[in-house]
């Protein structure tokens, strides 16, 4: 997911995706473990998107 496509969602969207993001990070790590992953990049990748929203979160609740 781009910056333009994070910052254009709403706060409640931001939260949901958050919470769906830390799941799928949490599944990642889990099945890396067992067995490694086809790509384990994805893992950064989702580490980093979820910064990603948590700043954008914490911008926007600044903001109010």
């Amino acid at each position: 997911m781009k910056n333009t496509e994070i910052k254009d969602l709403s706060v409640e969207e931001l939260k949901e995706k958050l919470i769906s993001e830390k799941d799928a990070l949490r599944k990642m790590k889990f099945a890396h473990q067992v067995s490694a992953i086809e790509n384990p990049i994805r893992i950064k990748d989702t580490r980093r998107l979820i910064a990603r929203i948590n700043t954008l979160l914490l911008q926007k609740a600044t903001q109010k």
